[in-house]
């Protein structure tokens, strides 16, 4: 009886059981997600476009023209016209050095010429009159020649004593002052040329050929807020094996801002090539990641991306995106993904 029991209790739980779950079911089917509303936005197209990439190079602006002054005789300097910045001409005096033993050399030189050239009219008279032979007047012919040479270098020397510009420039380094003693080797002054300068860079090694002389490159000045023209005068035809670089020498033309020991920065363009792009506005950083909104049959669909280098308006997609997909570039900031949207 208990049994019987049992059974028809389990019945009439499993009964109710199923009653409540086909309840539950039909409620389910009931209940419908809110559908987005629609948003109106704009499009572009990630298209592949031929671009330059930039790469910017430091340098240093030096003078084409650059002499340093150097004594070639010892003595005291007596006279130093010139003082640092002051512009100078190609043969004005810059040092004069005291020199006497040159001078007195000089004169000694002189002496025996004179001495010589006597000797040898006198002996020339005598072989006229058959009074001297031919071998005597040869050897003071020769004698004259070998004064001659002495009195050329001691007057060669005494003219070391007054040291002359070589180029037209500017005095950049003062190294003595009047009164100091100057020694063969010993620099006295340094001078450039400010007319003609040049810039100097380096440039890796695999962009050497790439570079040709006549070619303009951009050049900028921080220091003079400038930004200027260099034409490339020069190219080293190998590397460094150390740096991997070249360096190369670029003309510009002289300003009153410009001279030589200045920061620059030189923008070189690479060679062409196609890279895609996409207006800048589509793109929507959040913290570090970069994203996009695509539409896919009216739908906006989220899609994280990674950008490279900025062209002008548009910027380079290097990953997440492909040739002809649009993206939303106006009403990104207040879509969702999978909202549908509506072009404009």
């Amino acid at each position: 009886m208990k049994s019987v029991l049992s059974i028809i209790f389990f019945a009439i739980g499993l009964a109710a059981l199923l009653s409540t779950s086909g309840c539950n079911s039909e409620h389910q089917k009931g209940v419908t997600t809110p559908q987005l509303p629609a948003q109106e936005v704009r499009v572009a197209q990630a298209i592949l476009e031929p671009v330059r990439n930039q790469i910017e190079l430091l340098g240093t602006i030096e003078p084409v023209n650059r002499v340093e002054i150097a004594a070639k005789v010892s003595g005291s300097i007596i006279d130093l016209p010139v003082v640092l910045g002051s512009e100078i001409e190609k043969g004005e005096l810059l040092v004069e050095i005291s020199a006497g033993e040159i001078d007195a050399q000089l004169q000694q030189s002189k002496a025996q010429l004179d001495q010589a050239r006597r000797n040898l009219d006198r002996e020339r008279k005598l072989l006229s009159q058959k009074a001297a032979t031919r071998e005597s007047v040869r050897a003071l012919q020769e004698g004259v020649e070998i004064a001659e040479a002495a009195y050329t270098e001691a007057l060669t020397f005494q003219q070391y004593t007054s040291i002359k510009a070589p180029i037209n420039g500017r005095v950049t380094r003062k190294h003595v002052n009047k009164g100091d003693l100057a020694t063969p080797g010993k620099p006295l002054l340094n001078i450039e040329d400010n007319k003609h300068l040049q810039v100097i860079t380096d440039i890796p090694e695999r962009y050497i050929f790439q570079i040709k002389q006549g070619d303009k490159l951009q050049v900028e000045v921080p220091s003079a807020e400038m930004t200027i023209t260099g034409s490339v005068a020069e190219v080293a035809p190998n590397a460094d094996p150390q740096t991997r670089t070249a360096p190369i020498k670029l003309d510009i033309e002289a300003d009153e801002k410009l001279y030589g020991g200045q920061f620059v920065r030189v923008a070189l363009n690479t060679k062409e090539v196609q890279t895609l792009t996409i207006p800048q506005s589509a793109l929507v950083p959040i913290g570090q990641m970069e994203r996009v909104f695509v539409v896919e049959e009216d739908i906006a669909k989220l899609r994280l991306v990674r950008s490279g280098e900025i062209y002008g308006d548009s910027i380079e997609i290097l990953s997440g995106l492909k040739e002809g997909e649009r993206v939303v570039i106006e009403g990104q900031e207040t879509i969702t993904d999978g909202q549908p949207v509506i072009l404009r």
